[in-house]
């Protein structure tokens, strides 16, 4: 099914990895300057005993007191070995179920992402990323982009999308980078011919719906064609519930009719503006694949047993929604020979395309990311040095209140002893 689909993805990539000596060197990823760690390095440290630091957290929450988000940001910064790694990730967890979970600091979630990656636990970052709402780790559009660029840097474009996705749940496409980086991912993915599930076809398809949202281009414009017709397979086969639940997508029916849209858009538009041949090859597939599932799904009916029965999750909108396929394969023909006959249909694959995106305008886009950067750290630590001047005097103000106490304490003891002696 999906690999019947995707097969026409693939001989561009197995040509691009034949004719240019560039592609095993991946030039055109994330710079030596992007990832440098020089920068996070040089900041000021605060060396801390990991076993000191986790006895007073245990001791804390023992007590149902919560621990500072201070100690937390100590405790990950302190990182030395890939076994601590497995510690943080406990105390990050208990401080997401504490009543200091909404404080986690930006920087800490920073420096954890970067400490599974410079011990080598990137399975971890991306673990504790997919479970966000369980470890409160929500990253920036600088840290997203240094674990997709590892992922694709070690060819597990699978893993770089699973990140992308996070991405298009928090709808942080805001940075050029973090934009071509997920394209070139979601492409590269694609061209591995990967055995997709309807979930998985629900999730590449929103990635590449939102993220080519942001590109108006033929690259943009074949990414929305592809999303749309993704999600419209999701919502024919389990009806639109299943397409918007938990995505920041459009509440409403018809996604395989906006795929449509796009095509009709392409050819309406002025300009240089096409679609890839073989996106709009993988839509017809997809088309005759949807197809093909109803005629069987038509004779079958009669025959479907009881547990066919409790799997139904589609209304009467979703089978009317589901009674138009055929209208839209024939549209979809019609676009077809109208974008051909324009000259608008684009030889080069989708994967090639986000290739040439990549090597072309990734450096160029690098130089603000790492300004911004640089501005957001030095942002950071000042934030950390009030944090660590106000502790300095809440413990100053603790230890006062404490020796005022223990005054008060010895005062009324020795009045209580002269009342006494004087009875005496």
């Amino acid at each position: 099914m999906a690999s019947s689909v995707l097969k026409r993805c693939v001989t561009a990539a197995v040509k691009v990895k034949r004719l240019s000596p560039s592609f095993s060197a991946r030039r055109w990823l994330l710079s030596a300057a992007y990832t440098d760690t020089k920068l996070w390095e040089a900041r000021e440290k605060d060396p801390q005993n990991l076993a000191e630091l986790a006895a007073i957290m245990d001791r804390t929450y023992d007590k149902n007191l919560p621990v500072s988000s201070l100690t937390v940001s100590r405790f990950v910064e302190n990182i030395s070995c890939q076994e601590e790694i497995d510690q943080a990730e406990y105390y990050l967890y208990k401080f997401r179920h504490s009543p200091n979970c909404w404080y986690l600091r930006d920087w800490t979630v920073h420096s954890w992402i970067r400490q599974c990656l410079k011990y080598g636990a990137s399975e971890k970052a991306l673990y504790t990323l997919k479970n966000k709402v369980q470890y409160g780790i929500f990253p920036d559009d600088f840290t997203f982009n240094l674990l997709i660029d590892l992922y694709i840097k070690d060819g597990d474009f699978k893993s770089a999308c699973s990140v992308v996705e996070e991405v298009m749940l928090q709808e942080a496409f805001n940075l050029p980078t973090t934009q071509i980086l997920s394209l070139y991912a979601l492409g590269s993915y694609l061209a591995t011919r990967p055995q997709l599930t309807v979930s998985e076809e629900r999730v590449l398809g929103a990635s590449l719906l939102i993220c080519g949202l942001t590109q108006d281009s033929t690259i943009g414009l074949s990414a929305q064609l592809l999303g749309n017709a993704l999600l419209g397979k999701v919502e024919n086969l389990k009806g639109i519930h299943a397409v918007f639940r938990g995505m920041p997508l459009f509440w409403g029916r018809g996604y395989m009719s906006r795929a449509l849209d796009v095509m009709e858009r392409v050819a309406a538009a002025s300009g240089d503006i096409k679609l890839s041949k073989d996106t709009l090859a993988y839509v017809n597939d997809l088309l005759q694949e949807l197809s093909s599932t109803s005629d069987s799904g038509s004779s079958g009916e009669e025959s479907g047993g009881e547990e066919d029965k409790k799997e139904e999750t589609v209304d009467e909108d979703d089978a009317a929604e589901q009674a138009k396929l055929p209208q839209y394969a024939s549209r979809f023909k019609e676009l077809s020979s109208q974008l051909e006959s324009q000259g608008k249909v684009d030889s080069t694959s989708f994967h090639d395309l986000v290739t040439a995106l990549a090597q072309q305008n990734l450096a160029a886009a690098e130089k603000p990311d790492l300004e911004q950067y640089e501005s957001r750290v030095q942002a950071w630590e000042a934030e950390k040095k009030q944090l660590i001047q106000r502790e300095k005097e809440m413990r100053m103000k603790a230890e006062q209140e404490r020796q005022e106490r223990l005054a008060a304490k010895a005062a009324a003891q020795q009045g209580v002893k002269d009342t006494e002696d004087g009875a005496e």
